[in-house]
């Protein structure tokens, strides 16, 4: 054995030991960094299913105790006593139903983010359609336009649908009946809507308490539902009742006597818009471009559409009842 062996050796067990020690270091240093992105991940996450807002009449409520309570919450919001607050979102309801170009004055001094139409047909129960806007009348026509667009692919879809269903037995002649039925008021909304029609009964908008007070006492208003709980619009789920609305709101609205579903959303929802606060700053709507996934802020509302065989059930019509 040589002399320089034993010296070798602690030199090559000094290196071994801080090879250790570095990946221990790199090891601690990765762990903390993933730490710190988990922390700031589990920050940014989106806010869970329950934190959604509901503004409105909902279902087993009366009218008048709604109408009472929102009306109480904009007095004390609105109380020269009450702390001072900044703009709110407010769902309104109106009187009656009216045409785009008649709700501007309505609505002056107020930001308005959407409007809510139906075509209030007699006897028959119609679509709520939600509207973003930005500029009023012309988005609230845009969106009517497209409505109506909408109608006219489902009254060609009913009628196709009414065509396939073929026998003489009883479920063959009421499914034809209801798809008539349903193809007919398809046409009639699309017709409405193209002309203008006043079919706007309620608007979500934000403004300052001081300006909803002034909205609130308005000609044509119902009641302005002040709502400083909701952030953004994408969490929160709006239901205005309809003017001709006065009592409790069934749990399980009337239908058609052929209970079959429709196929397709209840509300159409067109591309959002900035809108501006009273302020003149703008305001972030967070609204979906396209099928809004909350649930259907007309639920207080009849049943949008006469209830018709979809078409997957259209080979259950032709058979015997009963089957």
């Amino acid at each position: 054995m040589s002399p320089a062996e034993p010296v070798r050796q602690p030199v090559l067990g000094a290196l071994a030991l801080r090879a250790v020690i570095g990946l221990a270091v790199v090891s601690a240093f990765a762990l903390l960094l993933a730490a710190i992105a988990a922390s700031r991940g589990d920050d940014a996450s989106p806010g869970a299913p329950g934190d959604l807002v509901q503004v409105g009449v909902v279902q087993g409520q009366a009218v008048a105790g709604y109408l009472r309570n929102s009306r109480s919450e904009l007095a004390a919001l609105t109380d020269p006593s009450a702390p001072p607050s900044g703009d709110t979102w407010a769902l309104v309801s109106l009187n009656e139903y009216l045409p785009p170009g008649a709700l501007a004055p309505v609505f002056d001094g107020a930001a308005v983010a959407q409007v809510y139409t139906r075509v209030p047909l007699a006897g028959r129960q119609t679509q709520v359609v939600r509207i973003p806007v930005y500029r009023l009348p012309a988005d609230a026509l845009s969106g009517m336009l497209d409505a109506a667009l909408q109608r006219d692919q489902e009254r060609a879809e009913y009628q196709q649908l009414g065509r396939r269903v073929t026998g003489d037995g009883p479920n063959a002649v009421r499914a034809r009946q209801a798809y008539a039925t349903a193809a007919d008021t398809a046409g009639a909304e699309a017709d409405a809507y193209r002309s203008g029609c006043a079919c706007v009964f309620a608007a979500v908008v934000r403004a300052a308490p001081a300006a909803l007070r002034v909205v609130a006492d308005r000609p044509g208003v119902r009641v302005v539902d002040p709502a400083p709980e909701v952030r953004q619009l994408d969490r929160a789920e709006f239901r205005p009742p309809l003017p001709e609305q006065d009592g409790t709101i069934p749990a399980e609205p009337s239908g058609s006597p052929v209970p079959v579903p429709n196929a397709g959303s209840a509300i159409a929802s067109r591309t959002p818009a900035p809108i501006l606060s009273s302020s003149g700053l703008p305001v972030t709507s967070d609204s979906p471009a396209s099928a809004d996934p909350l649930p259907d802020p007309s639920a207080a509302a009849p049943q949008e559409r006469t209830a018709v065989p979809s078409a997957t059930n259209v080979s259950a019509a032709q058979e015997p009842a009963g089957s």
